[in-house]
């Protein structure tokens, strides 16, 4: 299991200390998201004058917001992708199904060519008798 990194962030002008098994980049990345998410409230007049429970309250509404957002949002990426992963299913098996049509078409295609020849041969020849009867007939 992974160790537990101590990390110091900075978090609406405070510096904090976390721990956790994420790496240091990581706490960082949370501390830049709460910070945009306090500069955001506190851009906003309406929230001026809201005591400080209530903006921590609504701060905490507005993350839990996000947070199922992009869960929504996986969700419905995971549920694309295996709706596309079912059709490159389909199609694999339509290629592979089509492959198969194919070279049985091939292979009746070369037989009947082979006919052909068969009966192209048959055909010279049965002319060539033809010739030979006309020409011993007419002798």
């Amino acid at each position: 299991m992974d160790s537990k990194v101590d990390g110091e962030v900075v978090i609406g002008g405070k510096v904090y200390t976390i721990c956790g098994y994420e790496n240091e980049e990581y706490f960082q990345k949370i501390a830049a998201y709460i910070n945009s998410k306090l500069n955001e409230f506190h851009s906003s007049d309406a929230m001026k004058t809201l005591n400080q429970d209530y903006r921590n309250i609504l701060m905490q509404i507005n993350i839990a917001d996000d947070y199922f957002k992009a869960k929504k949002q996986i969700q419905l990426m995971e549920e694309e992708m295996r709706a596309r992963e079912k059709e490159i299913y389909d199609l694999k098996h339509e290629l592979i199904s089509n492959q198969i049509k194919l070279e049985n078409s091939e292979k009746t295609s070369k037989k009947l060519t082979e006919k052909i020849a068969d009966k192209e041969k048959e055909i010279i020849t049965l002319q060539a008798k033809l010739d030979v009867h006309k020409s011993e007939k007419q002798k």
